[in-house]
């Protein structure tokens, strides 16, 4: 048993490492993207650039970490579909990373399976908890699903595509911080 504890704190000090440091990394990134619009611009915009050498690694990182973590997931949980949806969100991460916007479909089709694949990872887990974690995992992954279904018929609530985007990502990561402390206490 002692293990599997291990492993789930592993996990969970490896994700939320990779979170938090793909959030300040993309916060930098912003900040030093001249004229950079957090409502008019992507997210991948900061793949490319003068701002790839600090963007790219950063998701590239947080997929790796997120690639190990499902793995130690995977041993202490004894689960196999929750940590297989946080390997697929991983493994597509480190895709966004390599195959930037300029790669065209191939960056899409990684940047979707991140959004498709955290999102339920997200539902699912909560839908499996009876923890107080339960509802807010459950709320942020509809949250970040919904935002999908609007931006991919290009409603953005008056937040542009930059915004609704975020509204995709945001709660995955903050779903991912959370998750992260909870096999950290």
């Amino acid at each position: 048993m002692k293990k599997e504890a291990s492993n789930l704190k592993t996990a969970g000090l490896l994700i939320g490492l990779g979170i938090i440091y793909f959030i300040i990394a993309m916060i930098v990134a912003e900040a030093v993207y001249p004229g950079y619009s957090v409502s008019n611009n992507y997210i991948s915009d900061l793949g490319v650039g003068n701002t790839a050498v600090i963007f790219d690694p950063s998701i590239v990182l947080l997929g790796v970490l997120l690639a190990i973590g499902a793995y130690l997931l995977h041993r202490g949980l004894k689960l196999t579909i929750f940590p297989a949806l946080v390997f697929i969100a991983g493994i597509s991460a480190i895709g966004v990373g390599i195959f930037n916007e300029s790669f065209g479909i191939i960056h899409g089709l990684f940047s979707a399976a991140v959004f498709l694949f955290g999102a339920v990872a997200a539902i699912y887990f909560g839908a499996t908890q009876k923890t107080p974690i339960r509802y807010p995992s459950i709320v942020l992954g509809v949250t970040s699903l919904t935002a999908t279904v609007l931006f991919l018929a290009g409603v953005y609530l008056g937040l542009g595509p930059g915004g609704m985007e975020r509204m995709i990502v945001y709660p995955i990561l903050l779903w991912g911080v959370i998750f992260a402390g909870r096999f950290l206490l």
